[in-house]
């Protein structure tokens, strides 16, 4: 059965890096969409990044330009590299996944059937 484990969340300073792994242990991802969601305190879920199973990929606005999402050489594993860090990227990550093996596209909707249990990433000064 398909489980999501995140790693990599930290308290870093503006300006900073961090990459984030989901990976799914004894699962290869080839045949998921993969996603990124984010939950600040206070407010709701939403969508960061996807990658299909295309390795198209889609962002949203605010981390444009500064986020990657990408598929590791180890099919078990979709990191989310998070460069230019501000204190509005402060927020829960959450990795998803939707078996979806034909579709070359992705969505950051919160369409997903399978949810990681998050990882906390904090940026301050």
């Amino acid at each position: 059965q398909l489980q999501l484990v995140e790693s990599g969340g930290d308290l870093v300073q503006p300006g900073g890096s961090l990459r984030l792994s989901c990976k799914a242990p004894g699962v290869l991802l080839d045949s998921y969409a993969i996603a990124w969601f984010r939950q600040a305190p206070g407010k709701e879920r939403e969508g960061v990044a996807c990658i299909s199973v295309s390795r198209g990929t889609n962002y949203a606005e605010p981390v444009k330009g500064r986020f990657t999402i990408s598929r590791a050489g180890a099919r078990n594993t979709v990191y989310l590299q998070m460069n230019n860090l501000t204190p509005e990227d402060t927020a829960v990550y959450y990795c998803a996944a939707n078996w979806n093996p034909r579709s070359p596209i992705c969505t950051i909707l919160p369409h997903y059937t399978k949810w990681g249990q998050g990882t906390q990433v904090a940026v301050s000064s």
